[in-house]
């Protein structure tokens, strides 16, 4: 049977063990997927997405039902990924600012978004869409993922990565502009 990830939360808080079990098999493979893509690290992603799991354990009763648990699973994840950056000093704060050095907030039309699927199934070649994504800075490799592989909307990963939803519309519609233009440029 189907349970809802907040009808699991609820079943475990009232005792159900059982139910973070099928929380965690749902949501081990995405959170590593996640993770990896921040810190290119199988080991790193490993123990982080453990942490990950035990603070989820440890917080559950805090989790405002009101919201989305995914939203909430993935946050704790980059949260968690962050802090061990930083202990490992891997990555440098200023890769957490935009090209210019300033968040430039724009809208992104519906409509864009729905030419970027298009885009992104359009791409014939899967080997070129992933050289072409692994061109892009992470941070916006990581939304392209959220949106694209994990199904969030950009406001969810704007909660998730603790930004703003304009910057993140932003940053995707820049992105989907430059895979379009690369893709173009390829395929003349």
């Amino acid at each position: 049977m189907n349970y809802t990830d907040e009808q699991l939360v609820k079943d475990f808080l009232t005792g159900d063990e059982k139910s973070l079990e099928l929380l965690v098999n749902k949501y081990l493979k995405p959170l590593y997927n996640f993770t990896y893509q921040l810190t290119r690290n199988k080991e790193a992603s490993e123990d982080i997405v453990q942490d990950v799991f035990v603070k989820v354990w440890k917080n559950m009763s805090k989790f405002d039902t009101k919201k989305k648990f995914s939203t909430w699973i993935f946050a704790i994840a980059k949260n968690t990924a962050y802090d061990f950056l930083k202990k490992k000093k891997i990555i440098p704060f200023s890769a957490f600012a935009g090209e210019d050095g300033n968040n430039i907030l724009e809208c992104i039309e519906d409509e864009t978004i729905l030419r970027s699927q298009e885009l992104m199934q359009n791409m014939d070649n899967v080997k070129d869409v992933q050289k072409f994504v692994a061109s892009l800075p992470a941070k916006v490799q990581i939304i392209l993922s959220l949106y694209h592989d994990q199904g969030f909307s950009l406001k969810e990963i704007a909660e998730i990565l603790s930004s703003s939803p304009n910057t993140i519309k932003s940053k995707y519609r820049r992105a989907i502009l430059w895979l379009r233009k690369k893709y173009s440029a390829k395929k003349a």
